[in-house]
Order: structure tokens, then C-alpha cells, then sequence
């Protein structure tokens, strides 16, 4: 079993955050930051395939985990971000005990899967087959994200599927799907999350979830909360930028310049 996985499934607190700009720069930029393991978004940036393997090497040169979020179930999304060498996949949308069996099966090579063997760079392009598979299924992570009313409803049977490691809530989504937006609906969503947080723990899975800010960690920690994607990059860079600019302008306000 790879460290990684280890610390996913031991409940380890871990803290990543999603790559979202599409280049190594900007992966290894936020490898060297401190991050427990990086998520690179293929679903909702603008990535394209050969570019996620591109960015999961970045990571691997500074020994930061890289997963992958695929755009959606399809097997060969998996398999590709896998094949890229990834760490683990994290799933979107699983709002069924069948779509979570169904991820796991993309995940794992048989008799556990139905992973297809190929000579991809996970496998030294054909030179480690063997060498790959022989520690392949102790090693990737299966993330799935329950997002949904759909997926809120069936929380306890996709908790009880075996093969998950990490079930991840997408509180954006959530919010949309349950009629929780805004202000008046923090309550609802709260309690919503906490079902499938008590849910995924009671059947032995890790828990994890997306802060948009760092005060948020604490908060769904304190409920038993150990994998936390920490907003993204894009998201750090503005708000970087933006701190930036207003301590400038205060400086500028001081020293009495326009």
C-alpha cells in the first residue's frame, strides 16, 4: 500500500487543494508550498488529457501525491488519469451505490476491477507491467464525491460499498441540488453534510470535503472530517493577488502618496 493511501484510509488530516491552471509551472508552484497532495480538476478546468500527465509528473518531482478529479463515471476517463501515473481518482456526481461500485471497478485491475492493462506511464511505459500491477490496487486511491439530493438520499449504501476510500462532499453542488443556497440555507446544508460525513465514518470510509476557506477545516475536522481540499490555485492566486494589492495601497495611504 502506497503512504498516500495509507494516510487516506488511516484518517490522517490531510490538506491539498485542486490544480486548476494547465501547466506544470503552476503545479510545481503549489507542490513547494506545503500541500499534502494536490487534485488536478479535469472536470472543470480547461485540461487537456495529455496536460494531466504533463502535471501529475510536476507533482511527482516534488514528491507531492497528485489525483486526479475525472469529468465524469466513464471508465476511460479513469483509466487515463491512472495511466497518467496518478495517485487516485476522485469521482463527481456519485449518487448511487451502482456508480460507486462502478468507480471502483474502473479504479482496480482484476479479479477486484475491470482496470485495462496498458503501457502507460503508471507502468513504465511497458517496462514495470508486472512490477505495476503487482502493487496497483493497494495504492490507488478511490475518491467519490457525493454532490447530490440523489446522492444525500442513498448516502448509507454508497458508504457500504467496498473499494471506496473517500467519500467527498461537494458542498456547491449540494447546496444546489438539496434548495440550500445562501444564507438561509447554511443550516440545512450543515446537517445535510453532517449525514454523510456520520454516514461514511459509521461504515469505516474516510471523510472528506472541499473548504473554500481555511476556517472551514476546522469546522467539518471537528465532526470527523480527515481529507480536505483546500480551495485551488486559481482561487489562492486571486486572493493573493488581492491581499497584495490592499496591503500596497495601505502602505501607499501611509507614506501619504496618492
Amino acid at each position: 500500500m502506497s503512504g498516500f493511501r495509507h494516510k487516506c484510509i488511516c484518517r490522517e488530516s490531510l490538506v491539498g487543494s485542486f490544480a486548476a491552471i494547465p501547466h506544470p509551472v503552476a503545479v510545481e508552484v503549489m507542490a513547494q508550498s506545503g500541500l499534502d497532495f494536490l487534485c488536478i480538476d479535469w472536470e472543470h478546468a480547461q485540461i487537456s488529457r495529455d496536460m494531466i500527465e504533463a502535471m501529475v509528473r510536476a507533482a511527482d518531482i516534488h514528491r507531492v501525491p497528485a489525483i486526479v478529479r475525472v469529468p465524469g463515471h466513464a471508465p476511460e476517463a479513469i483509466a487515463a488519469a491512472l495511466d497518467s501515473g496518478a495517485q487516485g481518482v476522485l469521482v463527481p456526481r456519485v449518487s448511487t451505490a451502482a456508480q460507486a461500485q462502478a468507480a471502483v471497478k474502473a479504479s482496480r485491475y482484476p479479479p477486484t476491477g475491470e482496470r485495462g492493462v496498458g503501457p502507460g506511464r503508471a507502468a513504465g511505459y511497458g517496462y514495470r507491467i508486472s512490477e505495476y500491477l503487482a502493487q496497483a490496487n493497494d495504492s490507488i486511491v478511490v475518491a467519490v464525491q457525493v454532490e447530490t439530493s440523489e446522492g444525500l438520499a442513498n448516502i448509507e449504501a454508497i458508504a457500504a460499498v467496498e473499494g471506496v476510500d473517500v467519500i467527498f462532499v461537494g458542498p456547491g453542488d449540494l447546496s444546489v441540488s438539496i434548495d440550500a443556497i445562501g444564507p438561509k440555507g447554511a443550516d440545512k446544508l450543515a446537517q445535510a453534510i453532517r449525514r454523510i460525513i456520520d454516514a461514511t465514518i459509521a461504515h469505516g470510509r474516510t471523510s472528506g470535503i472541499f473548504c473554500a476557506k481555511p476556517q472551514d477545516v476546522a469546522r467539518w475536522a471537528a465532526l470527523g472530517a480527515s481529507f480536505f481540499i483546500l480551495a485551488s490555485d486559481t482561487m489562492l492566486l486571486g486572493a493573493g493577488a488581492a491581499a497584495g494589492k490592499a496591503s500596497a495601497d495601505a502602505e501607499l495611504g501611509r507614506s501619504g502618496r496618492s
